[in-house]
């Protein structure tokens, strides 16, 4: 049902043009909505004219109609001026509210139907069917975003989001917890990896300065077909985890560039231990100190340059060679070669996907 503020907006916008007031009730004569206090209508009144047959009645002045939904009473309107427009308004009036509750009803209607689909809850004879009685195309390139607001129970993102993406466009909101907001978009058949993800920066910006949320955007992989969606919502589910576990410093994460982190996230957990039992024995690697990791970091996206790292880091290149041999002498491995740099940067991802793990057992 549409909210009680969404009807006061279209009576007051009613009222400012013909300056007729208008009064909406619910079925037990309590007020929704009214453009003036000034009130002479008991309950008795109304619900008595709601359980009437008859579809409009005058009393003391006041016009009364009925606001139907799929053919039962919704709502009791009344209107009233010094004038005889104050029957025609009342029945625009109705007129508006009726359509404002088709409109929420196929919203929702909607909404409950791509909830379904991305989880998989319905037949494929049941998309097709849902999809055209709700007049969603079946055929047609789409891509699912996933928006991590980090705060429950806030509307403003998903209120901005369906401002910037319409339905009209074939882009859908929903959301199937409270954390995360999901946007169902319809893209060009040939759009390139580089528009898909500006659309994820935009998202990312315009939450930041509009709604003043700071947001994680991960998307999944284009599909062809409307079944197909709940792949790509998937695909964006994985992405955010991944993207959560390794690369915590990234607003947005695309699964198709995931990489080496899709592949240990997907490991069992008892053979990411064996694999690092293997590559450091005893050796403790679970607590590298701040320095140190700033300075593997730098020294990997730097592809194992000791010379620009060390002034990147404003350290003289020695400090920078004593830190990796401090670091061979505790692991066994030396990040100046490739295959124990390559080794080392698995083990310390593996590494990172246990300790998510540990944090999902607590």
């Amino acid at each position: 049902m549409i909210s009680n503020q969404i009807i006061q907006t279209s009576i007051d916008e009613l009222k400012a043009i013909t300056k007729v007031d208008i009064y909406v009730f619910d079925l037990d004569g309590i007020k929704v909505a009214a453009t003036t206090e000034d009130i002479e209508i008991s309950r008795e009144i109304i619900t008595g004219f709601a359980a009437s047959p008859a579809d409009s009645q005058v009393v003391g002045g006041y016009h009364f109609l009925k606001v139907l939904d799929d053919s039962e009473v919704a709502y009791v309107l009344a209107s009233r001026s010094n004038n005889d427009d104050a029957y025609m308004v009342g029945k625009i009036a109705v007129s508006q509210i009726q359509n404002l509750i088709i409109a929420y009803k196929e919203r929702f209607d909607r909404n409950n139907f791509f909830q379904n689909l991305i989880l998989d809850n319905l037949l494929l004879v049941d998309i097709y069917n849902r999809a055209q009685k709700l007049h969603i195309e079946v055929e047609g390139p789409r891509i699912v975003y996933l928006v991590e607001t980090r705060l429950e129970k806030d509307s403003s993102g998903m209120e901005l989001l369906r401002s910037l993406f319409s339905s009209q466009n074939g882009d859908y909101i929903t959301a199937v917890d409270e954390k995360n907001i999901i946007l169902i978009k319809a893209v060009e058949r040939d759009a390139s990896p580089e528009s898909l993800e500006l659309v994820a920066n935009t998202i990312v910006d315009m939450m930041n300065s509009e709604a003043m949320l700071k947001v994680r955007v991960s998307y999944g992989t284009v599909v062809q077909e409307l079944r197909e969606v709940s792949k790509s919502y998937k695909e964006a589910t994985m992405a955010m985890d991944v993207g959560r576990i390794f690369y915590a410093e990234k607003n947005v994460i695309a699964y198709s560039t995931l990489g080496i982190g899709r592949l240990i996230y997907q490991l069992p957990v008892n053979l990411c231990r064996i694999f690092i039992e293997e590559i450091f024995g005893g050796n403790q690697v679970y607590d590298l100190d701040e320095e140190t990791l700033t300075t593997i970091n730098k020294f990997f996206e730097n592809n194992l340059n000791v010379s620009e790292t060390s002034r990147q880091l404003f350290i003289h290149r020695n400090t920078l060679v004593y830190r990796i041999e401090k670091l061979q002498k505790a692991t066994g491995l030396d990040i100046r070669t490739f295959e124990d740099a390559m080794t080392f940067k698995i083990a310390m991802m593996v590494v990172n996907y246990m300790k998510y793990l540990d944090t999902l057992e607590y």
